[in-house]
């Protein structure tokens, strides 16, 4: 955006933090110049937002596919170049796409593909998260259970390369197949360890936590549950300040009423942020597609294997974030910040999810009901 200014008002500014009312903002060069009330921001085009929201825009560090294709199937630059494009036309202007549990031949074609891709300035390519193969074949959920395996000397070395070459990287991996030595290591070299795909107790959990654990991966999904005398993965993530965690807001994976008692139960300054798990489908009218051989369906709003498993999720962020404000009954602001500036804020990924002068963030026009969304910068 660059050129003359361009003035934005007539509806609400979420800066990341508040949602102000009755502000306008200002882009200069690209870049936010100001904020605030629309007398105050000079000459310039002036767009009026007719009721509807300004933000940053949506960080979605889970996105196994989109645009038709899956990362597993081709990681390789021109892959992410067309899920990225899908997921910006839904709102989604930095994501890390996701290889789920893989080869390690695979595993590696995927981080250098997204080196290479951040090399190229890929728009939208904010990183890496690789979840798997070191998880748990009791909670393998989709995941082929013949490609799940403990982490090993070179898996550590190969990954600790990774964290130090790539801008951001999340990995998803269970104590059942990683040591509370290897997080250390992994943390010290800069990434983000997720617990996720775990039959793990909550004590289990908490050690992990304690040795540089800071998520866990699609909360209540395919992890330990909430029990009277075993809290597991889930009470861990409430209990303790130091786990985020992402969440499937899609009223599928996880009931509205269990999304509100874990908004309502979580222990900060750890927060929950939304995800969009979002397959091969996001952006298009495809209705199945293969994940390693296997058949996925898309039927209702669900992506399931043959015997009815969850397969990803057929979701965006706008959707995640209006079923979080309408359904569970989560603030506005509190809801849009779990899609902008909480993830972004968890990989550390500096300019994304705010709006303040100086900042370059992409911009996104939410209609004013929260069902649609488009991209404006």
């Amino acid at each position: 955006m660059s050129g003359p200014a361009t003035i934005y008002h007539g509806g609400s500014v979420f800066d990341g933090v508040a949602l102000q009312e009755g502000l306008g903002l200002r882009i200069e060069q690209g870049g936010v110049a100001a904020i605030g009330p629309v007398a105050s921001l000079g000459a310039g085009e002036r767009v009026d937002l007719g009721g509807d929201i300004l933000a940053p825009g949506f960080v979605d560090l889970q996105v196994n596919g989109g645009g038709g294709v899956m990362f597993n199937d081709d990681p390789s630059v021109d892959t992410l170049r067309r899920i990225a494009l899908a997921h910006r036309g839904l709102g989604a202007t930095a994501i890390l796409p996701t290889l789920i549990t893989d080869t390690r031949e695979k595993t590696v074609a995927a981080i250098v593909a997204a080196k290479a891709a951040i090399a190229a300035g890929v728009p939208g390519i904010a990183g890496l998260h690789l979840e798997g193969p070191h998880l748990s074949v009791a909670r393998k959920g989709a995941h082929d259970a013949a490609l799940i395996r403990p982490m090993e000397e070179a898996d550590l070395a190969a990954l600790i390369a990774a964290a130090q070459d790539l801008p951001a990287l999340m990995l998803t991996l269970a104590p059942e197949n990683a040591t509370t030595d290897q997080v250390r290591a992994l943390v010290a070299a800069g990434a983000v360890v997720s617990l996720g795909h775990t039959d793990a107790g909550f004590a289990t959990c908490l050690r992990y936590a304690e040795a540089g654990a800071r998520c866990a991966t699609h909360l209540f999904n395919a992890m330990s549950q909430l029990g009277n005398r075993e809290p597991g993965l889930v009470g861990a993530v409430l209990a303790c300040g130091d786990l985020s965690a992402g969440l499937i807001a899609d009223a599928i994976h996880v009931h509205p009423e269990a999304m509100r008692a874990a908004w309502a139960a979580k222990r900060g300054p750890g927060q929950i942020f939304l995800v969009s798990d979002a397959m091969a489908p996001a952006g298009t009218d495809q209705t199945a597609f293969e994940l390693e051989g296997r058949q996925i369906c898309r039927v209702d709003g669900r992506l399931t294997l043959a015997d009815g498993t969850l397969a990803g999720a057929d979701l965006d962020l706008t959707t995640a974030l209006r079923v979080l404000h309408h359904q569970v009954g989560v603030p506005l602001e509190l809801a849009l910040a779990a899609a902008t500036r909480v993830p972004a804020e968890l990989m550390g990924l500096a300019g994304l999810g705010r709006l303040c002068p100086g900042v370059t963030s992409p911009l996104i026009r939410i209609s004013a009901d929260l069902s649609g969304v488009d991209v404006l910068s």
